[in-house]
Formats: structure tokens, C-alpha cells, sequence
């Protein structure tokens, strides 16, 4: 387990067999480059700077299943990317759900999102409507 503070994450590409990683309160934004770790399964960036700004969170998601092929638990709580009613009030429940369906198309082999397992439900939705949940914000 790697607990890391930092603003560059250069220095990783060195530890290729790394399966826990915890980013949490970081500052990292939706530009976050990690290189390829193929082992790791676990990946945390709570409480950074992810969002779902002119498509880059997509760009994101499109890396981390490039560069963490076997990522099974993801955690984006606390992020702006990642509704949470009970934080902004302008957000609820079908907000957050729409947000999982969109990460687990994108991210196809992850078991536990945030807090809460995937079910065999959800990855259906994913599978079939995910594409179309992207959050799109008028300019």
C-alpha cells in the first residue's frame, strides 16, 4: 500500500507491481496521468479535483482502463465528478446512479465503486445505457 502527497505522480512507473494506491486529498485534477500498472487493483483519489468538465473526466476514465487494466475498486467520493446530495443539494440519488452507470461502462471490470458493490444489475444498465449518462453541462 502506497500513501502518497504530491502534485506529480513521475515517480510511480517505478513500482509496475503496486496494487493499492491512496490519492486522496491530492489536488488532483481531471488531467491525472498515472503510468501503466498493471497489477494494481485498488485506487483511491477522494477529495481531489475530478470532474465532469468539457469531457476530460471521460478522457480520465478512458486512461485508467488503458493504464490499470485490473482495477476492481475505484473510489471518486468527494469529487466534484461524483454527485453527492448531500453536499449539493442540487444533486440526488438518480444523479449519482447515472454517474455509476457512466463509470462502469468505461471501467467495465470494476467490482466496488465508492462505497457500494457493483451488482450484476448495474452492470447490465452499464452495458446497455452508460455511454448515454455522461453529465453534460451547457456552455
Amino acid at each position: 500500500v502506497a500513501f502518497v502527497v504530491c502534485r506529480s505522480l513521475e515517480g510511480l512507473k517505478t513500482f509496475s507491481y503496486l496494487e493499492e494506491l491512496i490519492l486522496d486529498n491530492n489536488l488532483l485534477g481531471n488531467d491525472l496521468l498515472l503510468p501503466r500498472l498493471p497489477h494494481l487493483h485498488t485506487l483511491t483519489l477522494n477529495k481531489n479535483q475530478i470532474s465532469f468538465q468539457r469531457n476530460t473526466c471521460e478522457i480520465l476514465l478512458d486512461h485508467l482502463a488503458e493504464v490499470v487494466p485490473s482495477l476492481q475498486y475505484l473510489s471518486l467520493l468527494g469529487n466534484i465528478a461524483c454527485p453527492n446530495e448531500l453536499v449539493c443539494k442540487e444533486k440526488d440519488e438518480d444523479d449519482y446512479q447515472r454517474y455509476r452507470y457512466f463509470v462502469l461502462h468505461k471501467l467495465t471490470n470494476l467490482k466496488f465503486l465508492d462505497t457500494r458493490k457493483v451488482t450484476r444489475r448495474e452492470r447490465e444498465e452499464a452495458l446497455i445505457r452508460g455511454a448515454f449518462m455522461k453529465v453534460v453541462k451547457p456552455k
